[in-house]
């Protein structure tokens, strides 16, 4: 359970999993603070954190809390950091940014400097305590610290420590982005079995129903993916069809280069950010 007072800035998808998260491990109401400047969002998070403070005012979670973690877009996080860069100064807390692109030097410098940052790359099953998050510090963390941030985002899920900042463009490539190419693929098949006649209800149950277990035996099994793929085909049958088709048309190539791509626009928010530092 954690003890300290942890504050959101930004009362997001994001931020609304994480606080649910850490109300659900054991955390009191009243350590947690979320700063949302929309009405109708905060009194959202009133119903469902009932018992933390949730505000407008930046300034004031800023001020009051052990842990300061920052659930805003990458586009506007300068200006948030800089407009409370004085009350972290003052409070020191552990910052955190679950921002993707900028940079953990952008992240201190806008805040004034000298600070114990983590960069945080969740996904968007922490919505169901089903995320992975990975996690970078840099040196002005300690290991107690380090701790603690570990403990904030296990909260919604798994957490991998990061050897790299470099590696964190990567990350959210692959995890960050990751679900929506799931999604894409529960889409074909959905649709694919309503072409076929299968009504709408029986198609997402199938398409959905095959993901979780596919996924569960992946994550129990110790055996690459190819084998598994090799366990469900056999020569001369449906998935060998499938397969050959999918492997004259490159879908493997296909699918890196589009994670390619989402790496590439990953470095760039860092870049943009940066640039505007």
């Amino acid at each position: 359970m954690i003890n300290h007072k942890v504050g959101l800035i930004g009362g997001g998808n994001m931020a609304r999993a994480i606080g649910g998260g850490l109300l659900r491990g054991g955390m009191h109401a009243t350590n947690l603070s979320i700063a949302e400047p929309n009405t109708d969002q905060c009194d959202r998070l009133r119903q469902e954190l009932y018992g933390a403070m949730v505000t407008d005012n930046n300034s004031s979670v800023a001020k009051n809390s052990d842990v300061l973690l920052f659930a805003v877009k990458p586009q506007i996080l300068r200006a948030v950091c800089e407009h409370v860069a004085a009350e972290v100064q003052q409070s020191r807390p552990l910052i955190m940014s679950i921002a993707a692109g900028p940079r953990i030097d952008d992240i201190d410098a806008w805040l004034g400097g000298g600070l114990s940052v983590v960069r945080v790359m969740p996904n968007q099953p922490a919505l169901i305590d089903q995320g992975v998050s990975a996690l970078y510090a840099n040196e002005r963390t300690s290991d107690e610290r380090r701790e603690l941030a570990e403990k904030i985002m296990t909260a919604v899920g798994h957490s991998v420590w990061l050897d790299s900042e470099s590696k964190m463009d990567a990350v959210t490539a692959v995890s960050g982005t990751g679900p929506a190419y799931f999604y894409l693929l529960i889409d074909i098949m959905i649709e694919s079995a309503k072409k076929y006649g299968i009504d709408e209800v029986t198609a997402r149950t199938l398409a959905v129903e095959t993901a979780r277990g596919a996924t569960a035996l992946a994550a129990a099994e110790t055996e690459s993916m190819a084998l598994l793929i090799d366990r469900v085909r056999s020569p001369g049958g449906t998935t060998t069809a499938a397969f050959e088709y999918l492997d004259h048309k490159d879908a493997r190539g296909i699918f890196a280069t589009a994670i390619d791509a989402a790496e590439k626009r990953a470095a760039e928010l860092a870049r943009e950010a940066s640039n505007e530092s």
